[in-house]
């Protein structure tokens, strides 16, 4: 997959945070890349991001080694990837859930998350709590996640317009997180990639401070690198007031990548 998909991440603490409770990772051989973003006191925020991140890529990458990636789930329209990267999340809410249970100075702490990861010519989006997800394609950008906050549940009631909540002060009050209960509804869903597509990963320190023409305009820059886009992001996000840390990960789709098929299967191919 490393040839099939290029990407770029930065992470910046903005201008008013001490430190920085955001974390990336990726896994560039199987096309997975995940960020997360902390909360929590006594900086057990960065704790719980850091283990969301690390479990992810981990649970991931021993299942992609182990499992019959094109076996069919009976009580999932969801592909095999796409189960395999729900249940990461799901076992990383487990372990945040009990390390903060257990070590008196992670009480409390939690982590949004969103991650991507791509597999025959598709890619599984799945994501708790804000952190946001975006594709731009043709001269169009998508929204790929729905935020799990307390105002867009207002917003879908129809009691705040989307205008309306960019300049809400309360955007930031999340209604789903990792490691808050010991069990977590991990949305999950998948889209058909293509060529030229790029994805945008990033924390709400990059969307309470850049708006989504901006953020447009910057992705559907043909010419722009990866890296000139991510710096380029960050650096407005800053500029705007920077008062949360800020994280973007961009993934740019080079070339189909249709899964490969196992020997069995193109003997059968053949015979048919």
């Amino acid at each position: 997959m490393r040839t099939h998909v290029t990407n770029y991440a930065h992470t910046d603490a903005g201008r008013v945070r001490d430190h920085n409770e955001d974390a990336l990772g990726s896994d560039p051989d199987i096309g997975l890349y995940v960020l997360a973003d902390g909360m929590g006191g006594y900086n057990a925020g960065e704790v719980a991001s850091g283990i969301a991140v690390k479990t992810i890529i981990n649970q991931v990458r021993e299942s992609y080694g182990r499992d019959p990636l094109n076996a069919q789930d009976p009580t999932t329209p969801l592909s095999r990837p796409a189960i395999i990267l729900r249940d990461a999340v799901v076992r990383a809410n487990k372990i945040i859930h009990q390390t903060s249970k257990s070590q008196a100075h992670c009480e409390g702490m939690g982590t949004t998350v969103v991650a991507m990861l791509f597999y025959n010519n598709r890619v599984c989006v799945a994501h708790v709590g804000d952190s946001r997800a975006y594709r731009e394609r043709g001269g169009e950008l998508v929204q790929l996640t729905n935020d799990h906050s307390l105002l867009q549940e207002l917003v879908d009631r129809g009691l705040y317009s989307r205008e309306e909540a960019a300049r809400a002060t309360s955007k930031n009050f999340v209604t789903r997180a990792l490691g808050v209960d010991p069990t977590v509804d991990v949305e999950v869903h998948e889209y058909p990639a293509q060529a030229a597509d790029r994805y945008l990963l990033c924390s709400d320190g990059l969307t309470d401070m850049v708006d989504d023409a901006e953020v447009h305009s910057l992705l559907a820059h043909s010419g722009a690198t990866l890296e000139g886009v991510g710096q380029t992001l960050v650096m407005r996000a800053n500029e705007n007031g920077g008062r949360d840390n800020i994280s973007v990960l961009i993934s740019e789709v080079v070339q189909p990548f249709p899964a490969q098929r196992g020997a069995w299967e193109r003997i059968l191919g053949w015979l048919r």
